[in-house]
């Protein structure tokens, strides 16, 4: 099974298993990473913003427009940023990095 690891808020690196076809929230809430989703996935919001590494970043599909316009409300915006509800997991993104940034901003509250 692919793995991936959650760098936290702490600094503190997690290795967790990362099942196909999930998304990079879907396994951060299997193995209780701190990441809110509030909207489930449905691109309504940006409270899954990660940060990729760089080194993984060039391996990930484009972002949609709708998750682009949705990573502009972002906290903490960085170069490598992306929705976590949008990066699904495949075997290609096995050992996958990614880091949480400071805080989440939540503009649906």
């Amino acid at each position: 099974m692919p793995k991936m690891t959650f760098i936290e808020r702490d600094g503190t690196r997690r290795e967790v298993e990362a099942p196909l076809g999930l998304s990079v929230l879907e396994v951060a809430h299997k193995h209780g990473i701190d990441i809110e989703g509030a909207c489930e996935g449905s691109l309504a919001c940006s409270t899954c913003h990660v940060i990729i590494a760089p080194e993984w970043f060039g391996q990930l599909d484009e972002p949609s427009e709708d998750e682009e316009d949705m990573l502009d409300l972002a906290f903490g915006l960085e170069k490598t940023s992306r929705l976590g509800c949008q990066i699904v997991i495949t075997e290609a993104l096995d050992g996958l990095v990614v880091k949480l940034p400071a805080a989440a901003r939540n503009a649906s509250q």
